[in-house]
C-alpha cells in the first residue's frame, strides 16, 4: 500500500524539485568546506612532532613559545634565530627574502635546535611535566630492556644540558640506571632537548608514579653453583721449559762466575807476593 501511495502522489512539482536541487548543491558545498578546513595542513609544531624518530617530543604551547621571556639566552645559541622562530609559529616569511635550498636546509635545522631547547625549558613546567606524564603512563617513551624491571616504562633524560654533546638515553625508575632508546632514530636526537633534570623532577612532583627501586640481581652459575668471586681472577700462565731450565740454570753460573772471580782474585794475590819477593832479594843484593 505504501508503494501504491507513492506512485498515485507521483514526483514533487518543477518548482519544488528545483529548490530541493539547490538545497541539495548548497549542503554539499558546505560539507566540502567543513571538509576542507578539517584536513587543513598542521602546524609545524604538530608536524615536527609527528616525525618518525620524535616520538619523545610533546607540544609545546605556542603561548609558552611567544613569550620573550621563555626564550632568554637561546638567540646566541642558535643561527637564524628570528627565521627558526618565525618557521616555529608559521609566520609568514618577508618578502624580500629569498633563501637558497642550502639556507633553507639551514634554516629546518635552526628550528629543530630552537624547539628542542624550548623543549627542555617547557617540559620542567607545570604543563609540561602533565603532558609528559599522560606519554609515561602511555609508555610511550619505552620499556626498561632490563628483566628484573619487568617492562618499567622509561623516561627520556640527558646526560648533558649542552646541546651536541650526546644522545637522548631512556631512565628507568625502577632500577635508576639509563640505557639507549630501541629506535635508531630515536638514537640521533640530541639529549639537551630533555636535560638532566626533566625524569627526577617528574618523579619528584608525581610521587605516586614512583616505583619501588628493584634489588633483585642476576646471579651467575655453573651446573647449578654459584661461581665464587676469584673465579674470574686473572692468572698467570705457566711458564715454558726452556725457560724454567734457564731460570734453574741461573744459580749455577753465577757460583761459576764468582769461583772464577776468586781464583782470578786469588792469582793475581799471588803474582803480587812473587814480585814483592823478587824486589826484596834485588835490595839484598845490591846491599851486599
Amino acid at each position: 500500500m505504501a508503494n501504491r501511495g507513492q506512485d498515485w502522489r507521483g514526483g514533487p512539482p518543477a518548482g519544488r524539485q528545483a529548490e530541493q536541487d539547490a538545497i541539495t548543491d548548497s549542503e554539499s558545498e558546505e560539507s566540502e568546506d567543513a571538509s576542507g578546513s578539517d584536513q587543513e595542513e598542521p602546524s609545524w609544531i604538530s608536524w615536527f612532532c609527528s616525525l618518525r624518530g620524535n616520538e619523545f617530543f610533546c607540544e609545546v604551547d605556542e603561548e609558552y613559545i611567544e613569550d620573550d621571556f621563555n626564550l632568554s639566552g637561546l638567540s646566541s645559541q642558535v643561527p637564524y634565530y628570528e627565521y627558526a622562530l618565525d618557521m616555529i609559529l608559521d609566520n609568514e616569511p618577508p618578502h624580500d627574502v629569498m633563501l637558497t635550498d642550502q639556507q633553507h636546509e639551514l634554516l629546518e635545522s635552526a628550528a629543530e635546535m630552537l624547539y628542542g631547547l624550548i623543549h627542555a625549558r617547557y617540559i620542567v613546567t607545570a604543563r609540561g611535566l602533565a603532558c609528559m606524564l599522560e606519554k609515561f603512563k602511555n609508555f610511550e617513551f619505552g620499556r626498561c630492556p632490563r628483566f628484573h624491571c619487568e617492562g618499567q616504562a622509561c623516561l627520556p633524560v640527558g646526560t648533558s644540558d649542552v646541546p651536541g654533546q650526546s644522545t637522548v638515553k631512556i631512565f628507568c625508575p625502577k632500577c635508576e640506571d639509563i640505557f639507549y632508546p630501541r629506535s635508531e632514530y630515536q638514537c640521533s636526537i640530541d639529549g639537551a632537548y630533555y636535560g638532566t633534570t626533566f625524569p627526577h623532577l617528574l618523579l619528584m612532583t608525581y610521587p605516586m608514579y614512583r616505583p619501588p627501586k628493584s634489588n633483585e640481581v642476576y646471579v651467575p652459575r655453573i651446573f647449578g653453583f654459584k661461581l665464587h668471586p676469584s673465579a674470574y681472577g686473572n692468572r698467570e700462565p705457566a711458564p715454558a721449559r726452556n725457560s724454567q731450565r734457564r731460570i734453574a740454570a741461573a744459580p749455577r753460573g753465577e757460583g761459576g762466575a764468582a769461583a772464577a772471580g776468586g781464583g782470578a782474585a786469588g792469582g793475581a794475590a799471588a803474582a803480587a807476593a812473587a814480585a814483592g819477593g823478587k824486589d826484596g832479594q834485588a835490595k839484598e843484593d845490591e846491599s851486599l
